[in-house]
């Protein structure tokens, strides 16, 4: 797994989802955040992620996206509610 943080990053990560301020983003083994110490905060929920991408390989992406649209249709909140979301806050 890699991290990484800082740099660019802060203002990148602002800027994915503007509703929501994200400390860390995992895409495959890769995990961003905006600081050092958001790595260190987020480091055992984004493993889950890293795990949930080994599991559902490529299509983990549109699986994750469809189950925030499930959730938005449902009138719940698109990712606190998110199944994926709930198992990583259950991980970390």
């Amino acid at each position: 797994m890699l991290e990484a943080s800082g740099g660019f990053l802060p203002v990148l990560l602002s800027r994915i989802y503007p509703p929501m301020a994200i400390a860390a983003i995992t895409l495959g083994h890769v995990v961003l955040a905006r600081t050092r110490d958001d790595l260190d905060a987020t480091r055992r929920h984004e493993r889950v992620h890293v795990r949930q991408y080994e599991r559902w390989g490529p299509f983990f992406p549109a699986l994750y996206l469809g189950a925030s649209l499930a959730m938005m249709l449902r009138g719940r909140h698109a990712y606190h509610d998110n199944p994926f979301e709930l198992e990583a806050c259950r991980g970390a």
